[in-house]
């Protein structure tokens, strides 16, 4: 340890830039100037041409010398104190880098920074990328869809055709009710039989598919058949409306990107964990928008918004039915990662009053 008042004097090796071989020398302070002495070697270098690395707790000091040589040693006392009397202090990063208190006052707003990201920041800036990417690509992406779907998963629908005609009709009279002129959302109503069971969705562009499962499911209910339709149909236009489905894959794409950037090639899988999870929680956003929009085309309509209420109540019973249950027999409306069934039922049954 160097005694206050004495001169400090330093060890460490000296690498000259030409070879690799260290040379032991000792280090000096004489006035502005660096002095280095060792085995043939007495050299002084100006002070304010030495560029010394930041102060740490382990590992090796550096100090980069002008004419390409360098110095290394421990990280010692003397060594720091030959840098203060070298006239360098100590920054404020490499002071919170020797803190513990600054660590985790680093990690608490790193935290923050990225639940803040997660939250609002993907969501923000996937609402703005799609403003500027135009309807065409939502249209293009929807019939490349509709087109990979195929008869694998539907069939041409066996409803009536007056039944179709009147669904069609109620649903464009309460589109036109809820909108007006320029406003009014494109949509294109398709008419399918679904070997996935009842279900009714949309795709990007205006596609909405409506199973015949779905309307025998929805006769259930008597009298309110017709607005439980209407109701779906109104909640997939919504998802339309707000082009949901380009939000959703551009927030996957920002959040599978900035997990590549995070984990390398280190897993796909792993990098792809991350898009799935948050992907679950903004689609109860999605569908929570959605309901809102469904309970707008209804009211318009003059139908009852409680009929959605009686929809998620033949949902659950449908869910519980073996013939209807499982992976395969979801409802798109009411898949898990969408709001709980009591949350929406309350929330139709409330704006019925």
């Amino acid at each position: 340890m160097t005694e206050p008042g004495s001169p400090i004097a330093v060890a460490a090796d000296y690498f000259d830039g030409r070879q690799a071989r260290a040379h032991r020398v000792t280090l000096s302070v004489a006035g502005d100037r660096l002095r280095i002495v060792g085995d043939g070697i007495d050299l002084t270098v100006p002070l304010a041409s030495v560029d010394w690395s930041e102060r740490q707790r382990q590992g090796a000091w550096t100090a980069a010398l002008p004419d390409g040589a360098s110095l290394h040693a421990l990280a010692d006392e003397p060594w720091d104190a030959l840098q203060v009397a070298a006239g360098r202090r100590v920054s404020a990063t490499a002071r919170a880098e020797q803190s513990w208190r600054g660590v985790v006052v680093a990690l608490i707003a790193l935290v923050l920074l990225l639940g803040g990201g997660w939250i609002w920041g993907v969501p923000l800036a996937a609402r703005g990328l799609v403003a500027v990417i135009p309807l065409d690509v939502d249209r293009f992406i929807g019939d490349q869809v509709a087109a990979s779907l195929g008869t694998q998963w539907f069939e041409t629908s066996r409803l009536e055709p007056a039944d179709r005609d009147r669904i069609a009709a109620t649903f464009d009279a309460a589109v036109r009710s809820a909108w007006t002129g320029d406003e009014t959302p494109r949509y294109q109503l398709r008419f399918v039989r679904s070997r996935i069971g009842p279900n009714a969705f949309a795709l990007p562009g205006g596609q909405i598919m409506l199973t015949d499962e779905l309307v025998a499911l929805a006769r259930k209910a008597g009298p309110d058949a017709d607005a439980i339709v209407i109701g779906v149909l109104a909640h997939e236009l919504g998802h339309v409306h707000h082009r949901h489905a380009m939000r959703a894959l551009v927030q996957a794409s920002l959040v599978a990107a900035v997990a590549s950037v995070a984990l390398g090639d280190f897993s796909a899988l792993l990098a792809g964990a991350p898009a799935v999870l948050i992907q679950r929680g903004y689609s109860r956003d999605f569908e929570r928008e959605s309901d809102r929009e469904s309970v707008r085309v209804l009211a318009a309509a003059g139908l009852p918004p409680a009929a959605m209420a009686r929809f998620f109540e033949l949902v659950a019973e449908a869910r519980d039915d073996p013939a209807t249950g499982g992976p395969l027999g979801q409802i798109a409306i009411a898949l898990a990662s969408h709001p709980a069934d009591a949350e929406r039922i309350r929330f139709f049954r409330e704006r019925s009053r």
